[in-house]
């Protein structure tokens, strides 16, 4: 059981990015089916300059978010290349007719700022190839199909977030790999506005608690044992064109990581 405990952050944005948990299908509340996210703002073109930085404050990785338009979807790819010669990629292909709907998804994290060296894929249709290797042991390999609801968010959440209606928390599905991978379900809650000054002039971003929703079995040994996951936040600006700002949150089994855009430094 505690196995089923361990938590990963989705992500991607991974974003994501995000958090999520070891959770069988089995044990997921039964729920209506959830309809896509709507497109309030198509996504295009897209070079973004990333950092990651623990919970102290140091800088681990930089990264670099690449989006392209390509054979009628989008490809979102988001890449931290760390100090310590580790790398995540986390690739994400979707449509954005009308509702986001994910494609295909690849997730790979090497090195030692991970405990599992990962390889993931993960298709519309809920086919999954997952090889894991832990130190010296032996890879696992999992191969299998999930049944997966419209408004699947690996590698989406941050694009997710800048069209959903703050008015009322949202759940979406989320397919945590621990490394087996399981479903849960991603609760976005909106927490209010603050005020940021990028520049000269204030803006207002929108915080989001992203809270990963376990179901009653796992809940309870999760409370019992101190290791219920914890919440992710990430912050938006909400304009005529939405940005991401800020997500302070775990990106994998393991600790709190904060990304954020990178600040050039020109020479002089």
């Amino acid at each position: 059981m505690r196995r089923l405990l361990r938590l990963i952050g989705a992500n991607g944005i991974a974003v994501a990015l995000v958090a999520a948990m070891s959770l069988s299908a089995q044990e997921t509340p039964a729920s209506p089916a959830h309809a896509g996210v709507a497109v309030r703002f198509p996504e295009g073109s897209v070079h973004g300059f990333l950092e990651l930085r623990n919970d102290a404050g140091t800088l681990i990785a930089q990264g670099d978010l690449l989006q392209r338009p390509m054979n009628g979807g989008i490809e979102s790819r988001l890449r931290f290349r760390f100090l310590d010669g580790s790398l995540f990629d986390e690739t994400a292909t979707f449509t954005q007719q009308h509702v986001f709907a994910l494609q295909q998804y690849h997730l790979v994290q090497q090195g030692p700022a991970f405990e599992h060296q990962l390889d993931a894929t993960l298709t519309r249709a809920g086919r999954y190839h997952v090889t894991s290797r832990v130190g010296a042991k032996p890879a696992e390999v999992y191969d299998g199909t999930l049944e997966l609801q419209p408004d699947i968010a690996n590698g989406l959440v941050i694009i997710l977030a800048k069209n959903l209606d703050v008015r009322t928390p949202r759940r979406v599905q989320l397919v945590a790999f621990t490394p087996k991978p399981r479903l849960i379900e991603l609760e976005f809650v909106p927490a209010g506005t603050v005020r940021i000054r990028p520049g000269p002039r204030a803006e207002t971003a929108q915080e989001f608690i992203l809270k990963p929703r376990l179901g009653p079995l796992v809940g309870f040994f999760a409370h019992v044992l101190g290791k219920h996951p914890p919440d992710s936040r990430a912050w938006i600006v909400r304009d005529d064109v939405p940005t991401f700002l800020r997500f302070v949150g775990p990106m994998y089994l393991g600790p709190t990581w904060r990304l954020d855009l990178a600040t050039p430094a020109w020479p002089k």
